[in-house]
């Protein structure tokens, strides 16, 4: 507890000492100087970030975040190629470590008309869903989602080659990613989860120990996206071939967590509807090695299906809304293989989803209020944040992460001790 208030107050502190020698002017200045020498466009910002736990349960840190990052990008043209590098140099106080991360370092470019190819590190979606992803195989990154991260860092980037293809009855976009990344899930390290081996809630006394992939093109995905719009709707089908993006299965020889085979089949429609913007869409995961349900080590296949719709709802103000069902295929299999005493899931699970954005003073405030609501698992998650930007570089924002639940196994409900507290301070150049 010590230590909470004087790591943040020492981001912040370093976070202005480095901004505060050089005018908004001046940076702007340097870089208009760079790209007229290299052609090279630059871009960045140097955060801040600083959360509390509000409640700690379990065997982890009072601190939920204390970190200082600067992002810088570049991006320019060589001939008919244009090239994106973006990277994170972070300091965190609650891992202890200073990390540089590759967000991107990709080439885009068309060997013909109909064509566009991007190969090489990217942030990949596609799909219909806010903040619930059924066709979105690509990895996010839920522990900066729950921790208060900026909204861009949920999507996690991947080595990967892109191919779209633009003809005049479809477009077809392809991705091929040689060695599957996994998304970067709740381990224990930082935030705590339920762990049916040990029939609790755990946090660093029991870290998941997870079999990471490496072998590559064997443990690579490939996905793919057929798109169309017909009278102002959107019409897609996708399909999915590679792994579970967390580790949804378990080895009991080596007492690790496994990312099992699965393959994904869906589709989805969205359009213009009642003054707003309506979706709907449906996948089947197919779960490899499940054996029908009845593998207790494999998380089951399963049918997903999700309606939204959102719209301005008054002036500045708007809503959207979604209804989200899951459903386990062959569930009697699945609960007769539980081992005695486990926890089953139920066959259904239900969830609803609200967000409320409403801009005030110049749109130059955005207050928000993202919530998830299982009705099934009586749990949820709330997201309430407020977003004011005091300059065109300056930017501050606070916000809450709540969890609750009604029992440590569901969904929403093992992250109770997770909910916390937390401020952002960005300087962007």
């Amino acid at each position: 507890m010590k230590y909470k208030i004087p790591i943040l107050l020492f981001s912040l502190v370093l976070l202005a000492g480095g901004a505060k020698n050089c005018t908004a002017a001046e940076t702007a200045g340097l870089a208009e100087r760079f790209y007229d020498r290299f052609g090279i466009e630059t871009r960045g910002y140097l955060e801040a970030l600083g959360g509390l736990r509000t409640d700690n349960g379990a065997d982890e840190k009072d601190g939920s975040a204390g970190e200082v990052r600067m992002q810088l990008e570049l991006s320019g043209e060589m001939g008919q190629t244009l090239f994106t590098v973006k990277g994170d140099l972070a300091g965190d106080a609650v891992s202890e470590e200073i990390s540089l991360q590759l967000r991107e370092a990709n080439m885009l470019f068309s060997p013909a008309d109909i064509m566009d190819v991007k190969v090489g590190r990217q942030v990949l979606t596609w799909g219909t869903g806010d903040l619930i992803f059924i066709n979105d195989m690509f990895p996010k990154d839920w522990q900066s989602f729950f921790i208060g991260r900026d909204d861009e860092y949920l999507k996690k980037p991947s080595n990967a080659l892109k191919t779209s293809f633009f003809f005049e009855a479809f477009n077809l976009d392809l991705v091929l990613t040689p060695l599957l990344e996994g998304s970067e899930f709740i381990s224990g390290q930082r935030l705590s989860y339920y762990n049916p081996l040990a029939g609790r809630v755990v946090g660093r006394d029991m870290v998941m120990a997870v079999d990471e992939p490496e072998s590559w093109f064997s443990q690579g995905e490939i996905a793919a996206r057929l798109s169309k719009h017909v009278s102002g709707v959107e019409l897609a089908l996708y399909g999915y071939s590679g792994f579970w993006q967390e580790p949804e299965g378990f080895d009991p020889a080596r007492g690790e967590a496994i990312y099992p085979r699965l393959n994904v089949w869906g589709g989805s429609v969205r359009g213009t509807i009642f003054g707003g913007i309506g979706n709907l869409e449906a996948g089947y995961y197919d779960s490899v090695h499940d054996q029908g349900g009845r593998n207790p080590l494999v998380r089951p296949s399963e049918y997903r299906f999700l309606a939204g719709f959102e719209r301005e709802l008054a002036h500045e103000l708007t809503g959207g809304f979604q209804y989200y069902l899951e459903v386990i295929d062959g569930y009697d299999n699945y609960t007769e293989s539980l081992p005695a005493g486990a926890q089953a899931r139920d066959e259904l699970r239900h969830l609803l989803t609200m967000r409320l954005t409403r801009l005030l003073m110049d749109q130059n405030l955005i207050l928000s209020l993202f919530v998830y609501y299982s009705p099934s698992d009586n749990d949820g998650y709330a997201r309430p944040k407020a977003t004011y930007k005091l300059t065109d570089q300056w930017l501050v924002e606070g916000g809450l992460n709540l969890f609750w639940g009604e029992h440590d196994y569901t969904f929403w409900g093992q992250f109770r001790d997770n909910s916390n507290i937390y401020a952002r301070v960005r300087y962007s150049f």
